[in-house]
């Protein structure tokens, strides 16, 4: 079946199917958040993008092969909850951008800053570190060597905008000034992007609107 990113809280994952990855999609908890399994095809190793809630589902999803590691995109509540009990259950390594584990109260394993690499299996993923959203937001960037790009976004990057800076005009700006010169500046309009919450969508569906959010300051 094609992969479309449509997900609901208590339905089942979307599973997409690169060449070297699997990147399985499940909405959990209050807030509808996306947390995504990535398992690399060639060593079956499993990573998981944002243990948000609901460990049961997560657990169910990760299944008997376990995780290595978990990624926590930024310090918010609703992207770690589910954290400390997948960790307990898989004893993966975690990792969090530098200027948020702070803020995460499960211990960061691997501090991550931006341009790092973060591997699952023999698949490479590169660090974005955005701040606006939070001090230590990271975006994780799949460059698919048989295709286009891939980024988990967490809450930087949403269809019809940047993520929620709370009216801060110079967290705003930065955050803007992030995603533009390191996301769509430096990736393809092909490249899909996967949010903290909600639908996917494309930097190419985004990219004409950038000015147009850069005006409305949100």
């Amino acid at each position: 079946m094609t992969y479309t990113g449509e997900v609901k809280v208590g339905g089942p994952a979307d599973v997409h199917e690169l060449a070297d990855l699997m990147i399985s999609k499940v909405a959990v908890g209050p807030m509808n958040n996306n947390a995504y399994l990535l398992r690399c095809r060639a060593t079956d190793e499993q990573l998981l993008i944002d243990a948000a809630a609901e460990a049961d589902t997560l657990l169910s999803l990760i299944g008997d092969d376990g995780i290595a590691s978990v990624v926590t995109t930024h310090r918010h509540g609703d992207h770690w909850g589910a954290l400390a009990e997948v960790v307990a259950a898989t004893g993966a390594t975690t990792y969090a951008g530098a200027d948020d584990a702070e803020g995460i109260p499960v211990p960061t394993d691997v501090l991550v800053a931006d341009g790092d690499t973060v591997r699952v299996g023999r698949v490479e993923l590169t660090a974005r570190h955005l701040v606006g959203h939070t001090p230590g937001s990271i975006a994780l960037v799949y460059d698919d060597p048989h295709g286009h790009a891939h980024v988990f976004t967490g809450d930087c990057l949403f269809p019809g905008g940047v993520g929620n800076t709370g009216g801060d005009p110079k967290a705003f700006a930065s955050l803007i000034d992030g995603v533009q010169h390191k996301l769509f500046d430096q990736l393809s309009d092909e490249t899909w992007v996967y949010p903290g919450h909600g639908d996917d969508t494309t930097l190419g569906a985004e990219r004409p609107h950038l000015a147009e959010w850069r005006e409305r300051g949100w």
